[in-house]
């Protein structure tokens, strides 16, 4: 099972697999075709409060993951886990986001998550 982060700006590379944005919007000025994305699942992304709560900087990263898997236990995003699941155990999987720090965000948490 393999899981990377990448940030979506940087160039596909042949070594990424399913290519998987995580992120809940679309990465500001990036062409849908030159993303190269091959899944969306947005019921995987953090919620839009927990978002901003985050981004506000009135938290933790380790609240934040906490707040975070806790929201992955609701149904939709359980069993669109599950899925990105099902595809790490078939082969690479390269998690996309546009956050400047992937190793403090959301996707760290989904990678983590995925490789247990």
């Amino acid at each position: 099972m393999s899981v990377r982060v990448r940030r979506i700006y940087e160039p596909p590379e042949p070594g990424d697999g399913t290519r998987v944005l995580v992120d809940r919007l679309w990465p500001r000025g990036l062409a849908k075709d030159a993303a190269r994305v091959d899944e969306w699942p947005k019921a995987v992304t953090p919620s839009t409060e927990l978002r901003r709560w985050y981004h506000a900087d009135e938290g933790s990263y380790e609240e934040f993951s906490e707040r975070y898997e806790a929201e992955l236990d609701a149904d939709e995003a359980a069993e669109a886990l599950a899925g990105l699941r099902e595809s790490a155990r078939a082969g690479t999987v390269t998690l996309l986001t546009a956050s400047k720090t992937p190793e403090r965000s959301h996707a760290a948490v989904l990678a983590r998550l995925l490789a247990t």
